[in-house]
């Protein structure tokens, strides 16, 4: 029995007219035998899973650096909170979960240590400026399985590369990942900024809350159901009084949060770490793990440490800077 022929038939007899149909893929960069098991979107969601890259989002932070406790979110948490919001609304909309799932646990991948505190410093270091939706693309196109690459389809990939910045997904299901990035990103970041002792609920703007509501619950739960009713004719938009809602909320946050003095006192040391660490790799790329010769050898020792300290997580920068450039404990015995 042939798997994917058979799910291919059920998305052609029960998915939305817009939806993005697997059998009508533009394929991969470097064109492969289909599975017999899995659509090409689902093939591509189990290769960002078994990547390296995904499992290290687990130690990258989300918002706060290093924090002390375990419901903090991390890069990871945020990454399945997204694919989950957004297989939530690509449900009701009837388009192609698999697709959608594969941009959404993809989209991040690319992410530097310390959040966005190491995406602003790698900006300033890397000559050729970073921006971690161009990365993430670099991750599953170059940088994975030893310069191999996941070679994903070019859906996937749009997704990846436009769920931020200037560009939209030429896919819906890409667009729905792009809401549901910022949907749960501001949520999350309210719900850690509240653990934290940075804000309080009454601190929320009443205007906003009585839109979207007073708890974590409702204020994502309107959105989404804003997001499904805004999309019915094919383009994906919110309602307006909640998008605007939802834009309110965001520079709620980024005055209130994103910089507030409480949450990022430490970042500058992100850079300190990120900047030591950069240079003493363009002095020693002898010292550059053996599985990027290749990127070194093609593209020159300054891209090769730069994808090799975006790729580290927040523990592992921290260590090898101390390993590097803190003296060791000694003592007489």
């Amino acid at each position: 029995m042939n798997c994917r022929l058979l799910a291919e038939q059920m998305e052609l007899e029960t998915l939305s007219k817009y939806a993005t149909l697997s059998c009508r893929s533009s394929g991969r960069p470097v064109q492969e035998e289909e599975c017999d098991i899995r659509t090409c979107f689902q093939r591509d969601a189990d290769r960002i899973v078994h990547s390296k890259s995904f499992r290290r989002l687990m130690h990258k932070t989300q918002v706060f650096l290093r924090p002390e406790g375990d419901h903090y979110r991390t890069r990871m948490i945020h990454t399945i909170e997204v694919s989950r919001i957004a297989r939530t609304v690509s449900r009701a909309l009837g388009l192609n979960e698999g697709l959608t799932e594969a941009i959404a646990i993809g989209h991040d991948l690319g992410h530097t240590p310390f959040g966005h505190a190491g995406e602003r410093a790698l900006n300033v270091i890397y000559s050729k400026g970073f921006h971690h939706n161009e990365n993430s693309l670099r991750v599953v196109d170059v940088i994975e399985k030893a310069g191999r690459g996941l070679n994903l389809t070019m859906e996937t990939r749009d997704g990846i590369l436009c769920h931020t910045g200037p560009e939209l997904a030429a896919t819906p299901e890409g667009r729905v990942v792009r809401y549901a990035d910022k949907i749960a990103y501001i949520n999350h970041d309210i719900d850690d900024a509240i653990r934290g002792g940075i804000i309080t609920d009454e601190d929320i703007p009443a205007e906003i809350s009585e839109i979207l509501g007073s708890t974590h619950k409702w204020r994502i739960n309107s959105l989404v159901a804003a997001l499904i009713n805004g999309s019915r004719e094919g383009d994906i938009v919110m309602l307006p009084d909640y998008e605007r809602a939802m834009g309110e909320l965001r520079t709620f946050m980024f005055e209130n949060v994103y910089t507030n003095p409480k949450a990022k006192s430490e970042e500058q040391k992100t850079f300190n770490i990120l900047s030591a660490l950069f240079q003493h790799y363009m002095h020693h790329p002898e010292e550059l793990p053996a599985d990027m010769s290749g990127i070194l050898e093609n593209e020159g020792k300054e891209r090769c440490v730069c994808d090799y300290v975006a790729g580290m997580t927040d523990n592992f920068a921290v260590y090898k800077f101390n390993q590097l450039f803190v003296p060791s404990s000694w003592s007489l015995r």
